[in-house]
């Protein structure tokens, strides 16, 4: 079952987080806090949703898909940047990934968004394995970037 996150979910969402940044070796990078999402996902204007994914109605969150709009000038339109998705190890091979994807996909086509992006590990053969199969295309051509501490701070005094 996929949903759409409630405020009580925060708490598995949370958790959800911090096993992604162990699995992607950055567990010391993860400083987020219930309080903090819970802001960001239930506010008054909300720039960041989540959908969850259960084996059934009511039980345990086993996935969660953490996303925002981003939005293209070349195509004139929003789109879904999925910031994270993860699936817990012991749910892996329900199709709860996929069906994570498939809800953001249906929210894409359904509000007329043209493209869902997200980024994965170099090192991550297991899931671009998986989006390759999904018929996600790996964007070769483009570097990502980042502005962040110390640089962030510098730049932001000149």
């Amino acid at each position: 079952m996929i949903r759409r996150a409630t405020p009580q979910d925060v708490t598995a969402m949370v958790g959800l987080v911090y096993d992604l940044a162990e699995y992607e070796k950055a567990r010391h990078e993860c400083t987020l806090t219930d309080e903090q999402l819970h802001a960001a996902l239930f506010c008054p204007e909300p720039k960041l949703f989540a959908h969850v994914a259960q084996r059934d109605s009511g039980g345990e969150v086993l996935g969660c898909a953490i996303w925002f709009l981003n939005y293209s000038t070349w195509t004139g339109t929003h789109g879904i940047y999925l910031e994270d998705l993860f699936v817990k190890p012991e749910a892996r091979g329900l199709g709860l990934g996929k069906a994570l994807i498939a809800a953001l996909a249906r929210e894409a086509v359904a509000k007329g968004y043209r493209r869902v992006d997200w980024s994965v590990l170099d090192w991550n053969t297991p899931s671009i394995e998986f989006y390759k199969a999904l018929g996600a295309e790996a964007q070769d051509e483009w570097t990502g970037f980042r502005l962040t501490g110390q640089a962030l701070t510098a730049l932001a005094q000149d």
